[in-house]
């Protein structure tokens, strides 16, 4: 473990108030036009604690890949003094406007990298990333005056009851949009995505929660040989209550918990989804090598799920909530229509 970072030197801010983007969701990043200018000063509440700003960031440092692409999607390239911690590789739409930003850590960045960046705005999608030994706390850099963001996705206990994971990320958007004066962008890019859902929904099997809804394990990665799945507190548990079915999983309290084989094989799902990581580069992250896994399995080999090839394949990456997790969602509902599994 890292000694904790020292953060006692003095961050310097640099708020100012011109606007940034609202150029249409769902575009280039690069294509973003400047907004008109935002009120002096604007509050949101992100994970219990209330974010008051004077006027937008100029200078805004993403601690993970999710919370730079979420901010590359508003059009707020021109805005970011740093990005931290790239799980695989950018998509096309954002590589341009990514190429411009500088890379403070490529894995998970300590304070001091942090503070070499002089942020004025730190976000993350995981509170995990706000610890001494990494970025700081949240207390240390608000002692600082330094904001801090935390995806709503994961902070549970701050939400009111009731909010979807999806309906989480879209309030991230929209609350981004009034911190950085994008809330035209990031309005649109909420009612894109909420349009999406509803797509992934509209064939959805009508069955009861039950026997009689189809079971998915999602297979996140295999590590050591053993299996890593989605739980019961991750997206797929609502992707799969989206388009009509269940995860195997969801009585799990974690949200990628490890497995064996020989729990996979009694739980017998209808639907395997692999998350293809090829791009992390490690053994057995490729949905190839999860494939020839399960085939050479003595156990699961023989499940009606694997001879019968009802497996589909998505980003794994996107199994984790970001701006892309639309997608394979999307991917999940076309597979489970061609499946049979949805009207």
């Amino acid at each position: 473990m890292r000694h904790p970072a020292r953060l006692g030197i003095a961050l310097t801010l640099a708020l100012a108030t011109a606007g940034c983007s609202t150029a249409g969701g769902g575009g280039s990043a690069a294509d973003a036009e400047p907004a008109a200018q935002s009120p002096a000063r604007t509050a949101v509440t992100s994970c219990g604690r209330d974010v008051t700003l004077p006027g937008p960031p100029e200078r805004a440092v993403a601690l993970d890949q999710s919370s730079t692409e979420t901010l590359l999607e508003l059009g707020l390239q021109d805005r970011m003094a740093g990005t931290a911690n790239l799980k695989t590789k950018i998509p096309a739409p954002y590589r341009a406007a990514y190429a411009k930003i500088p890379v403070i850590a490529p894995k998970i960045a300590t304070g001091e990298q942090l503070r070499a960046a002089t942020p004025d705005f730190v976000m993350a999608g995981s509170a995990d990333l706000y610890t001494a030994d990494r970025a700081g706390t949240r207390d240390e850099l608000g002692a600082l005056k330094v904001p801090t963001f935390v995806s709503a996705v994961d902070c549970p206990q701050h939400n009111p009851p009731g909010r979807t994971p999806f309906e989480l990320l879209f309030s991230d958007y929209e609350n981004l949009g009034r911190l950085f004066g994008a809330e035209e962008r990031a309005g649109k890019l909420a009612a894109d995505q909420r349009a999406a859902v509803a797509r992934a929904g509209a064939n959805a099997s009508a069955a009861p929660r039950g026997a009689d809804r189809p079971t998915v394990v999602y297979l996140y990665s295999v590590f050591n040989g053993m299996p890593y799945v989605a739980g019961g507190t991750g997206l797929p548990s609502e992707m799969s209550r989206i388009v009509g079915a269940e995860n195997a999983f969801d009585d799990v309290d974690e949200d990628w918990p490890e497995v064996s084989w020989e729990e996979v094989a009694r739980r017998d799902p209808d639907v395997i989804v692999i998350g293809d990581l090829s791009e992390r580069g490690r053994p057995g992250d490729s949905a190839a090598e999860k494939r020839a896994t399960m085939a050479a399995h003595p156990v699961i080999s023989r499940l009606a799920a694997v001879r019968e090839n009802r497996i589909i394949e998505v980003p794994g990456i996107e199994l984790d909530p970001s701006v892309r997790s639309v997608h394979a969602l999307g991917l999940l509902a076309r597979g489970m229509k061609d499946l049979g599994h949805a009207r």
